[in-house]
């Protein structure tokens, strides 16, 4: 038998120096984010009886949520253990990025959502980043009003160890519109990617024709979320604008991309009368300026017909590794699906993230 090339060889086990892009630490209890609160909010939730923020973005009775092998005695510390022994000694990743998913954005109250972000950030920064010089995060925004987003972007941009911005891909309104326009240029002044993660604002209904009945309506509803952001990001403009922003799309899927790719680039061409400062193919603006997490993979049931999509796609690029941890959207520890060439996990966990987050040449060299 013919000896396959490296970049037909099936991909080995997580390498050295693996970027995980999309991880998530356990939210605070409520006595772990009060010491990080400003006085007022502090006040307000001792007062009021608030509790956590954490029910909207981890559901109750959803096995999704966390593996079983992962879960555990709840806080930072415990956690951050865990996280070491399955992320960093188990499954051999290098550094892991930190996507918070808190909740926060579903307040209706702009400047409590503002003061939980604050909150939530310095939690990160003391309690996970301070602790591990192998985590980097996410800086969590309030996405109810554009002017408090850039003031916590502002606050946090000095420290190396915040990598991105994070927003969740369903909010008020799609994502591309002027609304949000400078949240995208504050990111794009500091060199920060914008990460769009899975996830809602609970404004509108997640599908085109209102609200489902079941959670699992919604969850599949998230992928039709992320094509809508993503047109509405290259026909509003917002690369044209901002040339020089990198935008991930986290949890969204990518098999989804070459019909999207194929629609979406007949209609510009059909139709670009309408967007003139969309000056290039749809393809070309994905292919330079968006990434994709890798997990949840929504792949075919072979390798065979992964690789040909993979080569539909036509970009070596457009991959970030990432394991959702603790999510469950994976076998075992099988986080790179067959069907992913060596040459593409070489891309996907160390050379694409590298390329992508600037800040991380920091623990990478």
């Amino acid at each position: 038998m013919e000896a396959l090339s490296e970049a037909e060889a099936p991909a080995a086990a997580i390498l050295v120096g693996t970027v995980d892009c999309d991880v998530h630490p356990e939210p605070p209890t409520t006595a772990e984010l009060l010491p990080h609160l400003d006085p007022f909010l502090r006040e307000s939730i001792t007062q009021r009886g608030i509790g956590p923020l954490t029910s909207v973005s981890y559901p109750p009775n959803a096995p999704m949520t966390v593996r079983e092998d992962w879960r555990g005695e709840p806080g930072a510390g415990p956690a951050l253990a865990r996280m070491q022994r399955d992320l960093f000694d188990g499954l051999g990743v290098g550094t892991a990025i930190l996507n918070p998913l808190y909740g926060l954005q579903v307040l209706m109250s702009e400047d409590m959502a503002a003061r939980y972000a604050t909150g939530l950030n310095t939690f990160t920064a003391r309690d996970w980043l301070d602790r591990d010089p192998r985590l980097r995060s996410s800086i969590v925004v309030p996405m109810q009003n554009p002017e408090m987003a850039v003031e916590e972007i502002d606050r946090w941009a000095g420290d190396p160890r915040f990598v991105q911005v994070m927003m969740l891909v369903m909010g008020e309104m799609p994502a591309g519109k002027r609304y949000y326009w400078p949240i995208y240029k504050a990111a794009e002044r500091h060199g920060l990617p914008v990460t769009l993660h899975a996830g809602s604002m609970y404004r509108h209904g997640p599908t085109g024709l209102g609200w489902p009945s079941f959670h699992a309506q919604d969850y599949a509803a998230n992928a039709t979320a992320f094509q809508t952001a993503l047109t509405s990001l290259i026909c509003e403009g917002v690369f044209s604008v901002c040339p020089d922003l990198k935008v991930v799309l986290a949890e969204s899927g990518f098999t989804w991309l070459p019909g999207y790719l194929w629609r979406l680039d007949k209609y510009w061409h059909g139709l670009r009368m309408e967007v003139p400062w969309v000056d290039r193919r749809p393809a070309e603006i994905i292919a330079s300026n968006v990434r994709f997490t890798l997990q949840p993979v929504d792949a075919p049931p072979t390798a065979a017909d992964l690789q040909r999509l993979m080569e539909h796609v036509g970009c070596e690029d457009l991959l970030l590794f990432s394991t959702d941890y603790p999510h469950w959207q994976f076998d075992g520890n099988h986080a790179v699906p067959d069907g992913i060439s060596a040459t593409q996990a070489r891309r996907m966990m160390i050379d694409t993230p590298r390329a992508t987050y600037a800040r991380l040449s920091e623990v990478m060299s």
